[in-house]
């Protein structure tokens, strides 16, 4: 009696409280509004946190999805995928395959810039449950006695299958619906027959007219998860950076016109995007003196990352680089060069900049009533304010700091690299790119977040196409297959994309200070040849810019961030042609364009790195030597099989550097790396031609 009064109680709690309780965190299951959804989707890829925030992948891509999918018994179970633009209508879809123990795969083409959206669907296929089971009935007859006995089960199984393909046929239309209905009917013409024994009277035409329209009344549909999709150019660029203010004649100020006459060389070597410092006005209350002197002399230009004076801010030009004809015709001539402008943003102020007398309060307050400027104890940077994210009208700050990057983009910019993006509230940056790609979807972002990784990732989940690395300061054999294994598999590579730097004007890293010609010719080799997406402090890295303000800094000597500098570019030492190899090694090599077919290879010699990226046939192979002053050797140990190679096959491997050609066999091979004649090999390993084909080519 004590129990059923207490099951009472329960039902008298269901009936007043409805759906009320929370499930099991009451200790009471509830039912779900409909039962009959027997199959569970679940552990789908690709996805980023739970689809809170969307997948990357460029146009042309093929998704690759996969899932769990699976119910109770033995009943079998199908699955789809269906995905849209997100401002489509109607969903397409393809068939997810079974590939073993509950698991699925498809894949499904993007083909169109913005939001795109898919989710996995699966439910229990009585159609092909039965057909199996027919098979099996049928297979299992007996050989005819001649007594006419006649089977049972079979013409029943007839009619179970007759009632499937009358539904099947109801969700079908025209011709479709006409042949499902024909079918049922024969279903029951040979039921009725009563024969000793049955062939399979289904074809492959019925079966896949069947499955063209399955049962979907109970399926079980996955969250939808987001997709963005960028052009080719978020996972595919060569980036380089230079102050159109250094581009002037000997001793005078640059301007946007001298920075146009650099573009053409620069095509020619490959680079795609040409990166400018913040070419705004810039500030002259506190403004830094060279060498990052407190005390600016008359003449000094400043930082042009202190942002703002009389002449305005963040959508103002310097004076000094020009007039916005003058930009226009740059980002004109970039375009005609096959190239794309991509401008600093930088959401700092000077003391001089129009936010500050118009908005104090989008600025922190200190107790004496000044206002804070950007300090790293025992740092100072008095010449800049920082922008204070939880002001009282976050509101108003927000919307002015999309309207700069809309701004650019109205004039034509579409990438833009953000300046220290991760002292900047997360969810603005959550709001702001999405705001900026809804009007200018083909918009690429680059964040310069040399931060901790939560915090470096986050900024990607939330919308940034390209970030800055590690890859800096990894300089080891370890560090560096270690750090690049992370970034280009699963989870992080279904977000984020690595833009890898050996320097930039804020950062001369370890090895360019002592390593010589040789340190940054291996430093541009891994940086181009890793990472898909790679750039350089041009200048200072073409000519090999290695001296720091002092031991231990990683600051240059009369860097150009407060001073003009002059560049020798016609110098004979230049790095540019090597670089310019480089460049057009990764343009004419699909394999060098992508990050996610990264793989390192073991080879014996710890000074030594080794490693492939593919793309269908294309194959490229990199040994480098991370032995700055030595020779070193090795053998490889090639994974020929995954190479489309036979084990012991004799292919040639040709030097994209040198031009040199190595007639290589099976996965050993000799390589010997001089890192004062050249300390990298970047191979493209291919079939050697027939000695028919030798033939045609010179015939040819």
């Amino acid at each position: 009696m004590e129990i059923k009064a207490n099951a009472v109680g329960i039902g008298s709690i269901l009936q007043e409280t409805g759906d009320t309780l929370s499930s099991r965190s009451q200790g009471v299951a509830l039912k779900p509004s409909e039962g009959r959804n027997r199959v569970v989707v679940e552990g789908v890829k690709p996805q980023v946190e739970c689809g809170r925030f969307p997948v990357k992948r460029v146009v042309g891509d093929m998704v690759d999805v996969a899932a769990a999918v699976y119910g109770d018994g033995h009943d079998h179970v199908a699955a789809r995928v269906l995905y849209r633009k997100s401002d489509a209508s109607k969903w397409s879809e393809v068939r997810l395959k079974d590939v073993g123990n509950d698991l699925w795969q498809a894949s499904f083409p993007v083909d169109a810039i913005g939001s795109w959206e898919f989710k996995v669907q699966g439910w229990v296929d009585h159609f092909d449950t039965w057909r199996s089971d027919l098979a099996k009935r049928i297979a299992a007859q007996p050989a005819p006695t001649g007594t006419g006995e006649i089977s049972k089960d079979i013409p029943l199984a007839f009619l179970s299958g007759a009632l499937l393909l009358d539904a099947a046929s109801v969700r079908a239309e025209g011709d479709d619906a006409q042949q499902l209905k024909g079918f049922a009917s024969s279903l029951r013409w040979l039921a009725d027959k009563k024969l000793e024994r049955y062939d399979d009277p289904l074809t492959e035409e019925i079966v896949a007219l069947a499955d063209k329209y399955p049962d979907l009344e109970f399926a079980t549909t996955g969250e939808e998860m987001p997709l963005w999709v960028d052009r080719e150019r978020a996972r595919f660029s060569s980036w380089y950076e230079f102050f159109p203010r250094s581009a002037g004649p000997a001793g005078k100020h640059g301007t946007l016109r001298d920075a146009a006459k650099l573009l053409p060389e620069l095509g020619q070597m490959g680079f795609d995007v040409i990166y400018f410092p913040p070419i705004h006005p810039v500030g002259t209350a506190f403004r830094k003196g060279k060498n990052n002197s407190t005390e600016a002399a008359a003449d000094d230009v400043g930082s042009p990352w202190a942002i703002g004076n009389k002449q305005g801010g963040h959508t103002e030009i310097a004076p000094e680089l020009g007039t916005f004809a003058d930009f226009d015709s740059l980002v004109t001539a970039a375009q005609h060069s096959g190239m794309e402008i991509a401008l600093d943003i930088a959401f700092q102020c000077s003391p001089d900049h129009p936010w500050v007398k118009k908005h104090p309060e989008w600025f922190s307050i200190r107790p004496d009533g000044t206002i804070q400027y950007a300090e790293n104890p025992p740092k100072k940077y008095q010449d800049i304010y920082p922008l204070n994210f939880e002001s009282s009208d976050w509101q108003g700050l927000w919307n002015e700091l999309a309207g700069v990057f809309l701004f650019w983009a109205k004039r034509g910019v579409r990438i833009f690299r953000v300046d220290n993006p991760h002292t900047k509230a997360l969810p603005f940056w959550d709001w702001c790119l999405n705001r900026v790609q809804e009007q200018y979807p083909d918009a690429i972002f680059l964040a310069e977040a040399f931060t901790r990784p939560h915090v470096m990732y986050g900024l990607a989940k939330r919308g940034f196409s390209q970030s800055y690395t590690y890859f800096t300061w990894r300089e080891s054999k370890e560090e560096i297959t270690e750090y690049m294994i992370e970034i280009t598999t699963e989870p992080v590579r279904d977000f984020f994309r690595g833009n890898l730097w050996p320097n930039t004007p804020d950062i001369l890293p370890g090895s360019l200070k002592i390593g010589g010609r040789a340190a940054f010719a291996v430093r541009a080799v891994l940086a181009a040849t890793l990472g898909a997406n790679y750039g350089v402090y041009g200048p200072a890295f073409e000519l090999m810019d290695s001296i720091p303000v002092k031991p231990g800094s990683e600051e240059y000597l009369d860097s150009e961030k407060y001073q003009l500098r002059e560049w020798n570019r016609a110098s004979e030492d230049s790095l540019m042609p090597f670089l310019g190899k480089l460049n057009w090694g990764r343009r004419l090599h699909p394999a060098l364009q992508r990050d996610d077919t990264l793989r390192f290879h073991p080879i014996d010699n710890p000074k030594l790195l080794c490693y492939s990226k593919q793309a269908g046939t294309d194959i490229i192979l990199v040994v480098v030597n991370l032995d700055l002053e030595n020779p070193q050797s090795s053998m490889t140990d090639l994974p020929m099989a995954e190479f489309g190679f036979g084990q012991d096959e004799h292919f040639e491997a040709h030097d994209l550097l040198t031009d040199a050609v190595f007639p290589w066999s099976g996965p050993h091979n000799y390589v010997l790396l001089d890192p004062q004649q050249m300390p990298a090999h970047v191979l493209h390993l291919h079939r050697a031609p027939t000695e028919q084909e030798q033939q045609d080519g010179v015939t040819a």
